[in-house]
């Protein structure tokens, strides 16, 4: 199932990278879905706040490890006016709601189950996980693809030191 899985993902990877590509220094594309809590979530309506946009799938082993991590940052640092919101790109939005469950990460988390793959194919990460970070103005600062132990750190910096500028 992982070999099937991983494979959908790169093949779609590579078809969408032909589409869409959003870099460094690029705007992030906007998107406007249904949060698996059943909140509206637009990108541009979280303007004058950080985020992080971080893409994930539940059968990849590192998105497995760096989710938890996320779900304990977003509660340190929504005040400080940075929000996650979580992609996660499984075919069955069920599969996300499982692991969320598994790991009580319900209620710490923005997720939008992107099952038709509208936010990936005009994101296309390169890896899974793949993580941007967004400033203020909706312009992308921070590229981190995949994730090791001790990333964690390095994304919560990027996150507050954007946070910290004044626009």
């Amino acid at each position: 199932m992982f070999a099937r899985n991983a494979t959908l993902a790169l093949a779609l990877t590579l078809a969408t990278s032909a589409l869409a590509e959003v870099k460094k220094g690029d705007q992030a594309a906007d998107f406007e879905k249904k949060s698996i809590a059943g909140q509206t979530v637009k990108l541009s309506g979280l303007r004058g706040k950080v985020v992080l946009v971080d893409f994930w799938a539940s059968w990849c082993e590192p998105c497995k490890k760096e989710l938890p991590l996320l779900g304990k940052m977003a509660a340190r640092l929504k005040a400080r006016g940075i929000e996650i919101v979580t992609i996660n790109i499984d075919d069955d939005k069920s599969n996300a709601a499982d692991f969320l469950r598994s790991h009580g990460l319900q209620s710490q988390l923005t997720v939008i189950a992107d099952t038709d793959k509208s936010i990936v194919g005009k994101y296309a990460p390169p890896k899974m996980p793949s993580s941007f970070v967004v400033d203020k103005s909706g312009v992308v600062r921070a590229l981190n693809a995949g994730f090791d132990e001790g990333d964690e750190r390095k994304i919560e910096q990027q996150l507050s030191q954007l946070a910290d500028k004044a626009n």
